[in-house]
């Protein structure tokens, strides 16, 4: 049930040319509608027309914060003017807050004026953090080399159930957003290249634009970025709640390395199921462009096929799966560099996962680019 709205309100009484009378009356409680300060002022006349506010409670009924709000407010105001404020006539309750609230003045250097940095300092701070935190990457992938060097020797301590565990999270768990995106996906391309081919009554060629799209780069990069949207934040979130609860630091205490404990089996995990991810997304998006182009185009599902086949190359199939490989590393580097840098808050583990999923499509599309660039210059 909603708060009855209570009345509350003042009157400016003239008691002498400088000297007014500040009357408050009904209930100054949190709910009411409180007046500005400046109303009062501005009835109060040019500064110099009065230096002296007596303030009277003789109406006044029920009262809290909000009263003293006000009241704080009006002699700040006055304060500034040079208008003195008598506050005798308020309740005892009242003048002893106000007491309180005046006691010990602010000094008078304790606010620092806002500043604002100029472009060019804020340019340095930009870079300044860029570079701290390109070495902190590289510190972090020189300990995932370390221990990717202690598992070729044999000697990286981990439990393989925890592999396992990340395979299955990270595998059949997500077959299901990963079919319906790659479905929409295939479709989506089969309606973009069809609006243009069946003008020249090519409508067979979609299947070449599909099968080539999805292979090489469609495939592979929806899936880094769903991965990255599920996985890479859940990498994150984990080690950096563990973060939280101190578990990183007795994996310490313990002797056992959180690079190896903790991270390796999750990359692995990343590296061993992309590749199979991509090639089923592969196969759903071009499942999706068929779809589209045997329902809505006079091509049967043996032409499409037919001609897939025929567009498609084993090189084509090769460039999709090696970028997904990719991908799965910079989504695994990503969410657990995250994790580990997390705070010991609550606050900072969401911080935590929404950096990673930034990080690691920045990661993504960076990379993609690259790997695009030196295919073409290769001739692939």
């Amino acid at each position: 049930m909603s708060n009855p709205t209570h009345y509350c309100a003042f009157s400016l009484l003239r008691r002498s040319d400088a000297e007014r009378e500040l009357a408050l009356t009904g209930d100054w409680v949190v709910g009411s509608e409180i007046p500005s300060p400046d109303v009062v002022l501005g009835q109060m006349g040019e500064k110099s027309a009065v230096d002296r506010l007596v303030v009277s409670a003789r109406d006044l009924g029920r009262w809290d914060t909000l009263l003293m709000t006000f009241l704080i407010d009006i002699i700040d105001h006055c304060r500034e003017r040079g208008i003195e404020v008598d506050s005798s006539g308020l309740p005892e309750g009242a003048r002893g807050l106000l007491t309180l609230v005046y006691a010990v003045p602010e000094r008078a250097d304790a606010r620092r004026p806002a500043q604002r940095s100029a472009w060019l300092a804020q340019v340095g701070k930009a870079a300044l953090r860029a570079w701290g935190d390109g070495k902190v990457f590289l510190a972090f992938l020189g300990e995932v080399m370390l221990a990717f060097g202690a598992l070729f020797r044999g000697r990286a301590r981990f439990r393989q159930l925890d592999l396992w565990l990340n395979i299955q999270d990270s595998g059949p768990s997500a077959l299901a957003i990963v079919t319906v995106i790659s479905l929409l996906v295939g479709l989506i391309l089969a309606f973009v290249g069809a609006v243009q081919l069946a003008l020249f009554g090519a409508q067979i060629y979609i299947a070449d634009l599909v099968g080539l799209g999805m292979l090489r780069e469609m495939g592979a990069l929806m899936t880094g970025i769903i991965m990255s949207g599920r996985t890479g934040a859940a990498f994150a979130a984990q080690l950096g709640t563990m973060n939280v609860n101190s578990e990183i630091d007795a994996l310490r205490v313990m002797g056992l390395a959180p690079m190896e404990f903790l991270v390796l089996p999750r990359m692995l995990a990343l590296i061993l199921i992309m590749p199979l991810l991509c090639l089923y997304a592969d196969l759903m998006g071009i499942v999706g462009g068929g779809l589209v182009t045997v329902s809505f185009f006079d091509v049967s599902v043996v032409q499409y096929l037919d001609r897939t086949k025929d567009a498609i190359q084993l090189t084509d199939f090769l460039v999709g799966v090696t970028k997904c490989a990719v991908f799965g590393v910079l989504i695994a580097i990503a969410g657990c560099l995250r994790g580990i840098q997390c705070g010991r808050s609550a606050a900072a583990v969401g911080d935590a996962a929404t950096s990673a999923v930034v990080t690691s499509i920045v990661y993504i599309v960076v990379a993609d680019s690259v790997m695009t660039l030196i295919c073409n210059q290769l001739g692939i």
